[in-house]
């Protein structure tokens, strides 16, 4: 009798795994994108708002009260290089005060202001931590005094007028005239300077046509300088003066506008005469 063989039902298939609707990859991509876009939008209207700003301003505020009180604050102020500027000036142009926070300060608002009073020529302000600042002044050097209009001003080295002073207290510098002689002072005054008995006697210096010079000397007497090589005319009339006590006599006009004459005016009406001739 044969067997009858048992049937070994066979096993199905492995059933789908189903995912979460919340793990899908396509919900996640779009969750994060909605979150970036919440973030972008809450941070654009926070910028919008000025709370980063003001945050960071508070922030600001708190980390340098922090450093004052640490010792990083304005205790000292040294000047180096001031003689006509006065320190009250200084301390007026300066845009702290003492016990300001030495961190804040704006170097270059007040190197600007500093630069804007009427001696200082350039400045440098410096941090010396924790608690001086300094202050480095070169002053403008007066030269002479230019005439304009009827009035009196200071000029400087570099032709610049020095405003706000005093023109009576540099009485005794030069006097130069013209409307570009300021421009030119400094060089027409190395050449004077070549012939110090006659810049001893010197009063003022015109300028003509903005071409040359014209030299007024003690006693009125009235020199009339070349517009080419006047160092060469300047040293003729200091040897003429040595030579033949020129200027001691009663002249009133010197004109060495040729290079081999000399041409006297005296000053009595009428009375002329030339001097001089070929240069040996």
């Amino acid at each position: 009798m044969k067997k009858k063989k048992l049937k070994v039902p066979r096993r199905g298939k492995p059933r789908r795994r189903v995912t979460p609707v919340w793990r899908r990859r396509t919900v996640v991509l779009g969750a994060l994108a909605l979150f970036t876009l919440s973030a972008a939008g809450g941070g654009w209207w926070l910028w919008r708002d000025g709370w980063v700003d003001r945050m960071a301003e508070k922030a600001g505020q708190a980390a340098l009260a922090s450093s004052v009180r640490l010792g990083f604050r304005v205790d000292e102020v040294l000047v180096v290089g001031r003689q006509e500027t006065s320190a009250k000036d200084l301390l007026d142009a300066m845009p702290f005060t003492r016990g300001a926070a030495i961190l804040a300060l704006d170097l270059g608002e007040a190197k600007r202001r500093i630069e804007a009073l009427p001696w200082v020529r350039r400045a440098t302000v410096e941090r010396m931590l924790p608690s001086t600042v300094l202050i480095n002044v070169e002053e403008r050097r007066p030269l002479a005094l230019w005439q304009r209009g009827g009035k009196f001003v200071l000029i400087d080295n570099e032709g610049e007028v020095i405003g706000h002073t005093r023109p009576r207290r540099y009485a005794d510098l030069l006097v130069v005239v013209g409307e570009d002689a300021p421009l030119h002072a400094a060089k027409f005054l190395d050449i004077l300077a070549t012939q110090p008995q006659l810049l001893a006697l010197v009063k003022a210096a015109v300028r003509v046509g903005g071409r040359r010079w014209n030299v007024q000397l003690e006693g009125g007497v009235d020199v009339r300088l070349p517009e080419e090589d006047p160092l060469s005319a300047w040293a003729r009339l200091a040897e003429y003066d040595r030579t033949h006590k020129l200027l001691a006599r009663d002249v009133k006009m010197l004109d060495l506008r040729l290079p081999d004459r000399l041409t006297v005016r005296r000053a009595k009406p009428g009375a002329a005469a030339a001097a001089g001739g070929r240069e040996t």
